[in-house]
């Protein structure tokens, strides 16, 4: 009888040892990575949005697009659906990444700029790493701590420099879609421990659809709408890279990686964001973005060389 000494996962890919896949799907730094990237065009895609629809309606329509690609994925792969114990994991999942923050986020980039908003969504990590610490009883390190605090820290102190340590209104929605999208990535990198992470997003995206679908028609006749090519791109990238297949790979990069420390490789994010508004939006470029990209980067090697 052969010894049964390999694992397989429901994606049907072969692993080797418990949490390692083959190839480029069982690299979790990597993976983790590459969503961080894809989530860093987010608030400059929304902004392009922005230029074609109003908020509500940019939102609603995101959920929606997003929505028929994830179902398109869940018909052409027909996984199970998740045990009854998984759905609130999902819903929490819905109301945070799908619902909450593209709501908060693009109601707020109305009045802050790409930039702004970019480092204050930088505490993001540390939000997510003691959401995940209060819903699964882990404790890592005091060092992995301190160096997340540091980072987190750094970016929420360049976000008030830059705001003359005066937060406003947009700064209150980047505050409350931060909070609710660090639940989202906690519940959603805890449930990737079982569930693929595409699965995972796919669902809740699929959940948060009926209210995207209530606020669009809703939205479009109270809003105008001006097509163009750029508002055109910018709501597709938000709808397909930041709503669905950003967080495909963000998930299983969890998974490998273990929540807490992957969620650190995102103060990267609010860096790559401020190049983006450079590039693309045109917004100016100061010396202190210098200044926080080397000390959040220091941050970011050390929380990845402290062990959990």
């Amino acid at each position: 009888m052969k010894a049964k000494n390999s694992a397989t996962v429901t994606t049907g890919v072969s692993v080797r040892g418990p949490g390692r896949a083959d190839g480029l799907w069982g690299n979790g730094p990597l993976l983790a990575s590459l969503g961080v990237v894809a989530f860093s065009l987010s608030f400059p895609g929304t902004v392009f949005a922005l230029d074609g629809f109003g908020p509500w309606t940019a939102t609603g329509l995101r959920g929606v697009i997003a929505a028929a690609l994830a179902g398109t994925a869940l018909l052409w792969a027909r996984p199970p659906v998740p045990a009854r114990h998984d759905w609130a994991g999902i819903t929490v999942v819905a109301l945070g990444c799908a619902l909450g923050f593209p709501l908060l986020t693009t109601l707020a980039l109305q009045t802050t700029s790409a930039s702004h908003s970019a480092v204050v969504i930088g505490a993001l990590p540390m939000a997510t790493a003691v959401i995940s610490t209060l819903r699964t009883g882990n404790r890592p390190s005091w060092a992995f701590w301190c160096a997340a605090a540091a980072g987190g820290a750094v970016v929420v102190g360049f976000a008030l420099l830059q705001s003359n340590g005066v937060p406003g209104i947009g700064d209150l929605y980047l505050v409350a879609a931060l909070v609710v999208c660090a639940a989202g990535y906690a519940e959603g990198g805890r449930l990737s421990s079982r569930i693929p992470g595409w699965q995972v997003i796919a669902w809740g995206v699929l959940l948060a659809a009926p209210v995207n679908l209530v606020v669009t028609i809703a939205a479009l006749p109270m809003e105008p709408v001006h097509l163009s090519a750029r508002g055109v791109a910018g709501l597709l990238y938000i709808a397909a890279a930041s709503q669905f297949l950003g967080f495909v790979v963000w998930y299983r990069g969890m998974a490998l990686m273990g929540v807490t420390r992957a969620s650190q490789l995102q103060l990267m994010q609010p860096l790559l964001t401020l190049v983006w508004a450079v590039l693309l939006l045109g917004e100016p470029f100061s010396p202190d973005v210098v200044v926080a990209a080397v000390l959040v980067l220091a941050c970011v090697a050390l929380t990845q060389r402290t062990r959990a």
